[in-house]
């Protein structure tokens, strides 16, 4: 039987392309600011919705926020905001491929941090599939760049490069304080725990951006209301993300759910060539190889 936090982990990933897909309804619509708030502030209701759905059919009780889980909520939230934005000016630096890339580093990051800050423990094998499956992506990302391997260590001090790190670095501590949110919270019940987490976030990145957005784009805030046609689904779909991505980190180490996260760029290509009718590369097919490679390997050494 397939273990419940690879299923809510791939199911994250379909959710987390899938609503990039919708996203870009919104690039001509909103401000980067503007089209981050969309997330987490349509996002807040589907959140409700979901845990609201998972009480009348599961139970539970939801309460206890001590000081600490909500200051590890507003950690993991601010990590996720400033994430994002890094990422984004690594694009400002003509480098929209190498920023990506160089931010799916975050599996390795998020492995170091978890071992520091929660003591969690991967075998040798689970660590060499988290280097093959971020190695595959690196190719996948950098491919037609023609770059050696000097060429390669070249481009890693390019600023995108060092922006994508850095963006690789926010997302990393954010997955690592998001899971301490959890295990902060009083209950049994992880999943419970997982969409808690999911709907008090949200809303704490609704006011974080959207008090930014308030004091630095006003006039962008009509604009997020009159765009919710599309930014509804954004929301809904961020929000049927991060609860499966929330409840992935409560049930395994948040190494190995980033590292099996990485089939995100295979789905991406099944988009590309199904639905946009794009041609596949060999060396994209390569690529895609290795990512499911160094997820296999994970999911071999997993303890």
């Amino acid at each position: 039987m397939i273990a419940g936090w690879i299923l809510f982990t791939v199911a994250a990933a379909g959710f987390q392309c899938w609503r990039t897909a919708k996203q870009q309804k919104l690039r001509g619509q909103l401000s980067v600011n503007g089209a981050g708030v969309v997330r987490y502030l349509y996002g807040v209701p589907a959140g409700m919705l979901i845990l609201g759905l998972y009480l009348l059919v599961f139970g539970g009780v939801v309460g206890g926020f001590s000081a600490v889980f909500l200051a590890y909520a507003a950690a993991g939230g601010l990590g996720q905001i400033l994430g994002t934005n890094v990422l984004i000016m690594s694009f400002s630096s003509r480098g929209f491929a190498v920023g990506t890339a160089y931010s799916k580093t975050e599996a390795i990051q998020a492995s170091v941090i978890a071992i520091v800050l929660l003591g969690e423990h991967l075998s040798w094998l689970s660590w060499l599939g988290i280097l093959v499956s971020v190695g595959g992506v690196l190719y996948l990302s950098l491919a037609g760049r023609n770059l050696s391997a000097r060429g390669l260590l070249e481009a890693t001090r390019q600023p995108a490069a060092l922006l994508g790190i850095g963006a690789g670095f926010c997302f990393a501590v954010c997955a690592v304080f998001i899971k301490a949110a959890n295990m902060a919270l009083p209950g049994s019940d992880v999943i419970l725990n997982a969409l808690i987490c999911l709907v008090v976030i949200n809303a704490m990145q609704t006011v974080m951006q959207g008090s930014y957005l308030l004091l630095r784009e006003p006039t962008e805030i009509p604009r997020v209301f009159a765009s919710w046609r599309d930014s509804v689904w954004v929301g809904a779909l961020s929000a049927a993300g991060s609860g499966c991505w929330f409840s992935a980190f409560a049930l395994a180490p948040v190494a190995l759910v980033r590292a099996v996260g990485q089939v995100e760029i295979i789905f991406t290509l099944l988009v590309s060539r199904f639905y946009l009718r794009e041609s596949v590369k060999a060396q994209d097919r390569v690529g895609a190889l290795v990512v499911v490679a160094g997820v296999v390997l994970v999911l071999l050494g997993r303890e």
